[in-house]
């Protein structure tokens, strides 16, 4: 079981901008698709942004398509996550996530059950 640890979470007035960054550990990050989920206050926990093993396919939740990036290297065993033009609904817990099943479809990147591996979080708190 590969660890996943997130950071660069913090507090950022609307219209600004963070970087979240996951390191993986205890396995190769080629091996495995990665994804970023956030959880906001109250509610369940959701997808944001997906990018496969070698970086040639990603996907982004509709309400931050456009200002959010994700990118990987995996020489450096890190998948980042830019995130600009932050508003107020971007609030919420982000998690990083691994998956080491074969993922074909876009729907696939998208479910939480496909991926086995889990980081602790970090918070990002969108506020004036």
């Amino acid at each position: 079981q590969v660890q996943l640890v997130e950071s660069g979470g913090g507090l950022v007035q609307p219209g600004g901008s963070l970087r979240l960054s996951c390191g993986l550990s205890g396995g190769t990050l080629s091996r495995y698709a990665m994804a970023w989920f956030r959880q906001p206050p109250g509610k369940e926990r959701e997808f944001v942004a997906s990018i496969s093993r070698i970086g040639g396919i990603s996907y982004y939740r509709d309400s931050v398509n456009g200002r959010f990036a994700i990118s990987r290297d995996n020489a450096k065993s890190t998948v980042d996550l830019q995130m600009n033009s932050l508003q107020f609904e971007d609030t919420a817990v982000y998690y990083c996530a691994a998956s080491e099943q074969a993922l074909y479809r876009e729907t696939s990147y998208r479910t939480q059950h496909r991926y086995a591996s889990w980081g602790q979080g970090t918070q990002v708190t969108v506020s004036s």
